[in-house]
């Protein structure tokens, strides 16, 4: 068999992990967040000062937001489980030793300090939730799509082929929510003089890179003969065009239909497509081509996959729109984004029994089909995720709450707090600029395209210089490991010289 076949072999046929294993290998996320600013604080408390060193930065943010996933991807699979403790544990004891080293409230009750917690006002323009969340769906990916090809990474986290949850899969997904999140109809854009048209003329003119990436992807993958997994998008498509389509797609519906009610359109889009795909043979023709032999004869069954996979992708963007409205409303106070918080897990607990009704009644998760279960599962893990990421951001609050003139990368400045009678540290400052804010989580952030690209070429160029899936251990978490780093060095470079690679 020629390595091509052989890659291919070994990303094909896999049926996934569990919804709740998925679910604690994301927890890691926020507690390697909290882990990372907590260390900041503390370093702040023993010297005085914050870290300036840019390269001690990079050093922290790599070992500590991104060196383990690289680990729990490979050999700490096993005791998955153990690793949001031990994170949790830590947290939790870096908490305790500032909250007992503090420099303000030195003499308050904790009660007086929560009630006045509460009451803090921030930052209301800015929720620095929404940019971690996209930046570690578009790091998880990095390193997952690298990953896959090697032994260690476990069989069941990859994509699966028909029906299942795998973590890959939820990579895909959350990427489309993390779009939906910024889209210009969320940010209110289209208020402007110009009609509602020219939104989707500045989408159309927005997604040429994607369609342009696309192509690229198509005639280089298709040149050098490197593998595929056609089950995946079909022969000729890819995630590029995914993202296009749905993009332009979704301004047209949401020139038809009210912003507000973009999740009435969510639930219409996912259920009829549900209903077509048990009411016809719709099913049978996206899993086993026109002649129930996987066949991949002409455009439309060679394609089959990605382009009937957009009805439901299309459902996650238009839901996600709502998700995001709601978000960017104003608010102030903590206690307000608590319950946010609140009502955002009372969601996705609601979506997640809804899961498990439409898995047992309607038809499991399949990524293949993007089906009615693939996009509550969608929904429901995304909503959790980016819940968890503002409970942090809000522990993190009251944490600088505690230590006078503390300051944490990629977190919510508070504006105006109750217990600091207009403290100059504490009231009424101006978000840091860029270049003082050093942190991965920025860097990603202003090149997220450019990263994913990045990512995708590398892989490539990996895949195509070694045997990946006849590496050992110790080989294989050293590759991992300079990838990553690597991918990380470029965008903290193009950050910390205040470069932006865009062109739309």
């Amino acid at each position: 068999m020629s390595q091509k076949l052989l890659k291919e072999a070994f990303i094909s046929n896999l049926n996934g992990t569990s919804v709740l294993e998925i679910s604690v290998g994301l927890a890691l996320a926020p507690l390697c967040i909290a882990c990372r600013a907590l260390l900041l604080i503390l370093y702040y408390l023993h010297n005085g000062r914050p870290l300036h060193s840019r390269k001690y930065h990079l050093l922290l943010d790599f070992t500590v937001l991104v060196a383990p996933f690289v680990l729990v991807s490979t050999v700490l699979s096993p005791v998955l489980p153990l690793l949001p403790i031990i994170f949790g544990a830590i947290c939790a004891g870096l908490f305790y030793k500032i909250y007992s080293r503090r420099n303000l409230c030195i003499r308050t009750p904790l009660k007086q300090i929560v009630h006045d917690f509460l009451k803090t006002s921030l930052e209301s323009d800015y929720i620095p939730s929404i940019t971690v969340f996209r930046v570690y769906v578009n790091m998880l990916t990095a390193i997952n799509i690298l990953a896959v090809d090697f032994p260690q990474y476990p069989r069941r986290y990859a994509k699966t082929e028909t029906y299942g949850t795998g973590a890959m899969d939820f990579g895909v997904g959350a990427f489309i929510f993390g779009n939906a999140l910024v889209c210009p109809e969320v940010r209110q854009k289209t208020y402007r003089v110009q009609s509602k048209f020219s939104s989707l003329g500045r989408q159309l003119i927005a997604v040429w890179p994607l369609v342009l990436l696309g192509f690229g992807r198509l005639i280089s993958v298709k040149s050098v003969e490197y593998h595929e997994h056609f089950s995946e998008y079909g022969v000729h498509w890819n995630f590029f065009f995914t993202l296009a389509v749905v993009r332009v797609t979704a301004s047209l519906l949401l020139i038809t239909f009210p912003t507000s009610k973009s999740w009435i359109v969510a639930i219409f889009l996912a259920v009829f497509y549900q209903l077509i795909l048990n009411a016809t043979q719709l099913k049978m023709f996206v899993l086993h081509g026109s002649d129930g032999k996987d066949t991949r004869v002409g455009f439309l069954n060679a394609n089959r996959e990605g382009l009937f996979s957009l009805y439901g992708y299309l459902a996650i963007y238009m839901a996600s729109v709502q998700v995001g409205l709601y978000l960017l409303k104003k608010r102030t106070l903590v206690k307000d984004w608590i319950e946010v918080i609140c009502f955002l897990l009372l969601t996705a607990f609601a979506l997640f029994i809804f899961l498990h009704i439409s898995q047992v009644y309607v038809d499991p998760v399949s990524r293949r089909m993007a089906n009615l279960s693939f996009c509550i599962w969608m929904i429901a893990q995304c909503l959790a995720f980016f819940t968890s990421f503002l409970v942090t951001d809000l522990i993190l609050v009251f944490t600088k709450l505690l230590v006078n003139g503390s300051r944490v990368p990629c977190c919510w400045n508070v504006m105006q707090s109750p217990n600091t009678k207009h403290n100059s540290e504490l009231t009424s400052f101006k978000r840091e600029r860029e270049w003082q804010n050093i942190c991965i989580i920025n860097a990603v952030d202003k090149n997220q395209l450019v990263f994913f690209l990045l990512a995708n070429v590398m892989t490539g160029i990996v895949n195509m210089m070694i045997d990946t899936i006849h590496s050992d251990t110790s080989f294989a978490l050293c590759i991992l490991h300079l990838y990553m780093f690597t991918n990380c060095l470029i965008m903290y470079i193009l950050h910390a010289k205040n470069i932006i690679l865009k062109c739309w």
